[in-house]
C-alpha cells in the first residue's frame, strides 16, 4: 500500500498508523492520540467476534467450547432480561393507587381502547376513586378531549388494559415487558458494539439494576416507552452499520497473502445495496416520536449518526473523497429511509383519530378554504390540533415541587416522589409504633449514575483522542436524549425524562469497565487485578440498588429507614 492510499485509509474510529500522519493528527499526538495497528481492512471494518471462551474451555468438553459460545450469546442476555423482569413483575400491581401522571395515561389509554381516540373524563381525582372503587365506575364519555402526546405509547399501555382490566396490573403490565425486553435489547446491543458477551450481559445487568429504569417500568407513563422505540432504533442502525461495512469489506480486493487492501474505487464508488436495518430504524424512530415528541431530537441525532459511520466506513475502504462518497451513494438513501419512514409511521399511529368523528378537532378544516384548502382536511385538522399541543408544551411553565434543571439529572439532584403514603400501625403492614412509610422515588440507583458521569469523561478521552466510534456513538445516544432539554430549561420538566439515555450510561459505565478489566497488552496480574476492581464497582451499584428497593416499590418501612435514604436534601 502506498503512502497516500495509507494516508485515505485514515479513519476516526480506526485509523492505522502511517508514515506520513496528517496535521491534525500530529497536533492531538501531543494530548495523547494513538492511531490503531494496522490490520486487514475487513476486519477493521467489521471486527469479528470471537470463536471461544476461555473460561467456557475450561467447564466444557473438548471441542464443544465453541457451540456453547454461541449459545451464551443468547442465553447470557436471556438470564438477565429473566433477572430484570422478576425485579420489575414483582409485586407489580403495588401500590393500589393511580400514581403519579398514571391518571392520565392509563385513562387515555382504557379511551383509545374503547373510541380509538382519547375521549373525556370527570374531575382527575373523582375519575380515579371510580376506577379504584369496588364496584368499579368507568365513567368515560365520547366527548373529544385535548390531550399533550400522540398515542402510541399509550395504545402500548391499553394492551395491557386490554388483557388485565382497567386496574394497577392491567395499566403497568406493558411498561413492565417493555422494561424487560429493554434490558434484553441492551444486552445485545452491548455485545455487538464491545463483541463480548460478558460486556454486553454487564450493560443488561447494569440496566436493571438502575433504579429510575424500575421505577418507569412499574408505572404507566410514556417516558419507558420512549427510551424502549429509541433504543431498537439503536440496536437496529448498530446492525445496519455491520451489514453496510461487510459489504464494502466484501468488495474489496486481496494482496498476495489474501488481505484485503484499500481501494479507492471501491471506497467511493461501491453501492451498499438495500438496507433494511435502516428502514426498521425509521419505523423504531417513527414509534418514538408519535409517544413524545422528544423522538423528533433523537431521529435528528441518529441521521447525523447514520451519516458519519458511512463516511468513516468509505475512508476505511480507501475512499479519496469519502465526504462526497458517503453524500453521494449513502446519505439520500440514508434520509428517506429514515425521516420518511418516521413520518408515514407516525401519521399511521393517528389511524384511530382520523377515522372518528368525534376526535379533538376532528373536523376543523372541513368547512375551511384558504391558500392550503388541497391538502386534505384530516390532515389540515391534525395539524391544527399538533400546533396546539406544540403551543400547550413549550408555554408548560406552571410550577411544580418536584421539576429540576437538567443541568442537575446526572448528578441525581431532584428525583421525583410518584407515590406517597404514612400508614398508621397495623394498617398496610405498618408493625412499628414509629411512623411508616410507603413511597415510589423515581431515583436512578445513585452508585451507577455517579459511576456514569465518570465513564462520560473516559468516553470523551476515548473519542476525541482514540478516536473510538463506539464511545462516539454512545455520546451521540446521550445527546440525543439529554441536550434538546436545555433548550427548555424555563418549562416544567422532570428528572425521570433522562430514562431515555439510561441504556447509553449502563454502555459508558460497561465500556470503562471493560477498560480497566482488559488493558490492551497488559500482564496477567494486571487483568486479574483489573477484574477485582470492576467487580467490585458491580457488587456496589447491585447493593446499592438492593438498598434503595423498598423505596422503588412502595415497600412499608419505618420513617427513619425512609429517612436514611435520603442522602441528598434535594431528594425530600
Amino acid at each position: 500500500m502506498t503512502a497516500s492510499d495509507a494516508t485515505r485509509a485514515q479513519v476516526l474510529d480506526d485509523a492505522p498508523p502511517t508514515a506520513e500522519s496528517e496535521p491534525w493528527q500530529e497536533r492531538l499526538r501531543r494530548f495523547g492520540y494513538k492511531a490503531c495497528s494496522g490490520a486487514d481492512v475487513r476486519e477493521r471494518l467489521v471486527p469479528s467476534f470471537p470463536k471461544s471462551s476461555v473460561l467456557l474451555a475450561k467447564f466444557t468438553r473438548s471441542g464443544t467450547s465453541g457451540v456453547w459460545f454461541v449459545a451464551w450469546g443468547w442465553l447470557g442476555p436471556v438470564l438477565v432480561a429473566a433477572l430484570a423482569g422478576a425485579i420489575r413483575f414483582w409485586h407489580l400491581g403495588q401500590p393500589q393507587a393511580v400514581i403519579f401522571d398514571e391518571t392520565y395515561y392509563a385513562k387515555d389509554a382504557w379511551s383509545l381502547l374503547h373510541l380509538g381516540y382519547e375521549g373525556s373524563w370527570p374531575e382527575r381525582k373523582v375519575a380515579d376513586l371510580h376506577m379504584l372503587a369496588h364496584p368499579q365506575v368507568i365513567s368515560l364519555s365520547d366527548t373529544g378531549s385535548f390531550v399533550a402526546h400522540p398515542p402510541t405509547g399509550k395504545w402500548v399501555i391499553a394492551l395491557g388494559e386490554w388483557m388485565f382490566g382497567l386496574n394497577p396490573f392491567g395499566w403497568r403490565f406493558m411498561t413492565a415487558t417493555v422494561g424487560t425486553l429493554s434490558v434484553l435489547m441492551l444486552s445485545r446491543i452491548g455485545r455487538r458494539m464491545f463483541r463480548s458477551t460478558l460486556l454486553g450481559c454487564l450493560a443488561g445487568v447494569l440496566m436493571a439494576v438502575d433504579g429510575l429504569h424500575v421505577v418507569m417500568s412499574r408505572s404507566a407513563l410514556l417516558d419507558l416507552l420512549l427510551m424502549f422505540f429509541v433504543l431498537g432504533a439503536f440496536g437496529c442502525l448498530l446492525i445496519d452499520r455491520d451489514q453496510a461495512r461487510a459489504r464494502l469489506g466484501a468488495a474489496l480486493p486481496e494482496d498476495a497473502d489474501g488481505h484485503a487492501r484499500s481501494d479507492a474505487s471501491v471506497g467511493d464508488n461501491t453501492s451498499t445495496g438495500l438496507r433494511p436495518w435502516r428502514i426498521a430504524a425509521g419505523l423504531c424512530l417513527g414509534l418514538a416520536a408519535s409517544t413524545k415528541w422528544n423522538g423528533l431530537y433523537v431521529l435528528l441525532f441518529f441521521v447525523i449518526l447514520a451519516f458519519f459511520w458511512d463516511v468513516a466506513a468509505r475512508r476505511v475502504a480507501g475512499a479519496s473523497h469519502p465526504y462526497r462518497a458517503g453524500l453521494r451513494k449513502d446519505f439520500s438513501w440514508s434520509a428517506l429511509s429514515l425521516i420518511p419512514v418516521a413520518g408515514m409511521t407516525y401519521l399511521a399511529t393517528w389511524t384511530g383519530w382520523f377515522l372518528s368523528d368525534n376526535g379533538y378537532g376532528r373536523h376543523w378544516a372541513d368547512s375551511r378554504g384558504g391558500t392550503w384548502s388541497w391538502i386534505p382536511a384530516q390532515l389540515r385538522s391534525l395539524w391544527h390540533y399538533e400546533y396546539g399541543v406544540y403551543q400547550f408544551n413549550v408555554g408548560l411553565h406552571t410550577p411544580h415541587r418536584y421539576q429540576s434543571n437538567p443541568w442537575s439529572w446526572l448528578v441525581l439532584g431532584r428525583p421525583v416522589l410518584f407515590h406517597y403514603e404514612s400508614p398508621k400501625l397495623g394498617n398496610e403492614g405498618c408493625t412499628v409504633t414509629a411512623r411508616c412509610v410507603e413511597t415510589v422515588l423515581a431515583l436512578g440507583t445513585p452508585m451507577l449514575w455517579w459511576s456514569a458521569c465518570c465513564a462520560l469523561v473516559y468516553l470523551l478521552f476515548r473519542w476525541a483522542l482514540r478516536r473510538d466510534w463506539r464511545a462516539g456513538a454512545i455520546l451521540a445516544a446521550v445527546a440525543a436524549g439529554y441536550l434538546p432539554w436545555f433548550l427548555y430549561q424555563d418549562r416544567t420538566i422532570f428528572q425521570f425524562y433522562a430514562v431515555v439515555f439510561v441504556p447509553y450510561l449502563c454502555l459508558a459505565v460497561t465500556m470503562m469497565l471493560g477498560a480497566v478489566m482488559r488493558p490492551p497488552n497488559a500482564s496477567e496480574r494486571r487483568r486479574v487485578l483489573g477484574a477485582v476492581v470492576a467487580g467490585v464497582l458491580v457488587l456496589l451499584i447491585a447493593w446499592n440498588f438492593i438498598y434503595f428497593f423498598p423505596i422503588y416499590t412502595a415497600q412499608v418501612i419505618p420513617y427513619s429507614s425512609w429517612q436514611s435514604r435520603m442522602w441528598l436534601t434535594t431528594w425530600v
